[in-house]
């Protein structure tokens, strides 16, 4: 990103940001240094923020706790302007990137929830035929050991 030269009323210090989002400075740095957030430095080299990374911030932690994927997150900030506080519908089309993710992630879930109480009233203990974890015996070509679905990934 450019550095841009931002007046001293529209910034916030990390200190500020931290406070004002709820967010720890230390998840701050942590952010800038994955490229979710941007900083200008002042001339005693301290980071300032636009106030438009309070909400980028509140998106982030919005999404991680949808358990989206930092690398998810990067991507869909990469579509938000960076000259200007994201619009309303900047923010739905952003939005939109992750609503296919969640619905699947929520019928994934429900089909969990509803199978787990015959799994652990089951006692199989069984990882070759457990029905949440190797539906159908889907891994019995993969040979013997510990075996594992991840969502997505299932043969």
């Amino acid at each position: 990103m450019e550095q841009r030269t931002l007046r001293a009323d529209k910034v916030l210090s990390v200190g500020q940001l931290a406070a004002r989002s709820g967010v720890a400075v230390t998840a701050l740095h942590f952010y800038e240094s994955k490229g979710l957030i941007h900083s200008t430095r002042n001339t005693g080299n301290q980071r300032r923020y636009p106030r438009e990374v309070l909400r980028r911030v509140a998106v982030i932690k919005i999404a991680q706790r949808l358990g989206i994927p930092l690398a998810t997150i990067h991507a869909a900030l990469q579509s938000l302007p960076t000259d200007r506080a994201p619009s309303a519908a900047d923010w739905q089309r952003l939005s939109e990137q992750w609503r296919e993710d969640l619905d699947r992630r929520i019928e994934k879930m429900l089909m969990l929830r509803d199978q787990l109480d015959g799994c652990i009233g089951c006692g199989c203990l069984s990882m070759q035929s457990c029905p949440l974890r190797n539906h159908h015996d889907q891994l019995a070509e993969q040979g013997p050991g510990a075996q594992l679905l991840e969502p997505g990934n299932e043969p």
